[in-house]
């Protein structure tokens, strides 16, 4: 509690509540109050309130609530003295010199200070390097190849280290002990425990820089064949990996303004994607994102659209990142890029090559996870019933994940109609699974549903028996589409092609064309007990195709909707809708 005359009531006094919450919520004017999302809890409505005048914030969702400097201590889990610091810093309030506390506070304050000042003037002595040395200058000749001008270099703070391995640590060396220049990470020593050389050797150099600005740690990329291709700073008392994102600091104020982050693996494309204006952009360094990482963006944004690599790695990385967002209650959605040419683009590819504009577009039509994960499971042989239960345990622990149960209950929705399962069934194995914590949807028939349809199998039985209309029964399933998707595909498309042949349909010949578990189900079904075919019959069989096709339609159609498109295009889905509609009312 802050003493009446004391330099913590001065603080609170001179502080404006409103502005220091503001650095970590979003907050929006409601009334004489503002308002945001709760950092302390997940929630989708704002339920958190600050009260300007009376200096105060509270939670009517969990119930916290306090002053200024209890809502930093919540934040940065400091205790009060800290808090008082950070307020104090945030308003431009001067702060006493204090005696701290004990020689070991002040013995690593100090150190934390001298590591700071340790990177900066690195910082300053890689720009040297690069604009300077004949080294530095292939270096510039490199960035220029890909797209990046002086002012873009210098705006970045892009630098060189000489493949020299010691023009740092001579440089330092003066000034500082062989403890410190080890423990900065600036320094190695061999394995030996004797010779001391530079970290960065033969490197471009980017500056890391922690949420204040402060630079903390480079990231390097071999300019040759060396290995690693990037090499980070390591772990040391003022540097992280899973506290800092690559240019937090730059983007701060474009996270709140635009409510919402792009989410990329390294220096070259956060920096490609601010250069096209889009300054909203942080990386993870291309390391995996890490649960610290997430609670230092969710101080900004809850909204995140992830554009990492489209290579395997880069899927990988995604689908963990999207583990970690839905957990902590994000709205999130993902970009794939197209390829280039025959390239595999990553954003700073695509942006040189098709330009800022393209890619801001496909920004905007980026489409929620569910989508793009639904879309990846769909990538899966669905073609048989184990392959779809493989597909729904793709999808699995990412429902598990999410805490709010009306997403849940729309992603076993839009799983039913893309993997086509029985949604009450696959509801129930979802919710089995989840209350015995498993990770995974066990073996269920009723769920796979039985190899082929009753419609599907006497389609089937007349395309191989059938030999007075067969032909013509094989000319309206194939012009029309109507068997593709569906899990007795390979079957239809065998019978189709022997059908149309002209000659008597052999069933070992097609048997022959088909893979095993294929096989066995067209031969199970030549056993079935069946009356004699009729062409009305299959006309019958055919309209139940047409109508289920319709359906699958309107489905996708609804989804493209729901992604909200450019006004031409929601037109024409919107056109294609009714027409669906009015197809299936009149089939009805």
């Amino acid at each position: 509690m802050a003493e009446a005359g004391s330099f913590a009531d001065k603080v609170k006094q001179q502080a404006d509540i409103v502005r220091v919450v503001g650095e970590y919520v979003r907050l929006k004017k409601s009334g004489q109050n503002f308002t945001g999302l709760c950092p302390f809890h997940a929630e989708k409505s704002p339920s958190f309130a600050v009260h300007p005048t009376k200096q105060i914030y509270h939670c009517f969702g969990c119930g916290v609530g306090g002053d200024v400097f209890k809502f930093v201590m919540e934040m940065e889990k400091c205790a009060f003295p800290e808090a008082i610091r950070i307020v104090a810093e945030k308003c431009g309030i001067a702060v006493p010199r204090q005696k701290e506390r004990s020689p070991e506070e002040r013995k690593e304050n100090q150190q934390r200070s001298v590591f700071v000042e340790m990177h900066r003037e690195a910082q300053t002595f890689f720009v040297k390097q690069i604009e300077g040395t004949l080294e530095g200058k292939a270096a510039l000749a490199y960035l220029e190849d890909r797209g990046l001008d002086k002012d873009a270099i210098s705006r970045f703070g892009i630098g060189y280290a000489q493949s020299g391995g010691d023009t740092l640590l001579r440089h330092l060396k003066a000034k500082y002990n062989e403890k410190l220049l080890v423990e900065s990470g600036l320094v190695s020593r061999d394995q030996n425990g004797g010779r001391l050389f530079d970290r960065f050797r033969r490197r471009i150099t980017f500056p890391i820089s922690n949420e204040s600005g402060k630079i903390v740690a480079f990231g390097a990329r071999a300019l040759g064949d060396d290995m690693p291709k990037y090499l980070n700073s390591p772990e040391t008392p003022i540097y992280s990996k899973s506290n800092v994102l690559y240019h937090m600091d730059r983007a701060k104020d474009a996270l709140r303004r635009q409510d919402f982050a792009i989410l990329v693996e390294g220096y070259m494309d956060a920096i490609a994607v601010a250069r096209a204006g889009i300054s909203n952009v942080v990386a993870s360094c291309g390391t995996s994102l890490a649960e610290p990482q997430i609670k230092l963006l969710g101080r900004f944004t809850r909204r995140v659209v992830v554009n990492y690599d489209p290579d395997t790695a880069g899927q990988t990385a995604t689908e963990r990142s999207l583990s970690l967002l839905l957990e902590q209650d994000f709205e999130v959605r993902v970009l794939a890029l197209p390829p280039v040419g025959d390239k595999k683009a990553d954003p700073d590819l695509f942006i040189r090559e098709r330009g800022k504009d393209e890619y801001l577009k496909l920004l905007k039509e980026a489409p929620p996870y569910v989508d793009y994960l639904i879309a990846r499971a769909r990538q899966m042989d669905l073609s048989t019933g184990e392959g779809k239960l493989r597909a729904v345990n793709f999808l699995l622990p990412y429902v598990q994940r999410i805490p709010n149960r009306l997403l849940r209950s729309e992603w076993a929705t839009r799983i039913a109609q893309q993997l086509r399962l029985d949604e009450p069934v696959l509801r129930a194995a979802l919710s089995k699974a989840a209350a015995e914590r498993r990770s995974e949807v066990k073996t269920q028939p009723e769920l796979v549903g039985r190899a082929a349809k009753p419609v599907e199998r006497r389609l089937i039985r007349m395309l191989a028996e059938a030999e007075g209309f067969r032909q013509e029964l094989a000319k309206h399933l194939q012009n029309a589409h109507l068997y593709h998707g569906l899990e007795t595909e390979k079957i239809f498309a065998a019978l189709v092609i022997a059908s149309l042949s002209g000659q008597p349909v052999q069933a070992t010949e097609v048997g022959a064309l088909l893979e095993e578990r294929d096989r066995r189900l067209f031969f199970e079904i030549l056993f079935e007990e069946a009356n004699e075919p009729t062409w009305e019959e299959a006309m019958s069989c055919i309209e139940a195709l047409q109508h289920r096709q319709a359906e699958r339609e309107l489905a996708d159609v609804q989804r493209s909707i729901e992604a909200n498109p450019p006004g031409t295009e929601l037109r024409g889905l919107l056109e294609k809708k009714q027409e669906l509609m009015r197809r299936l009312a009149a089939a009805r």
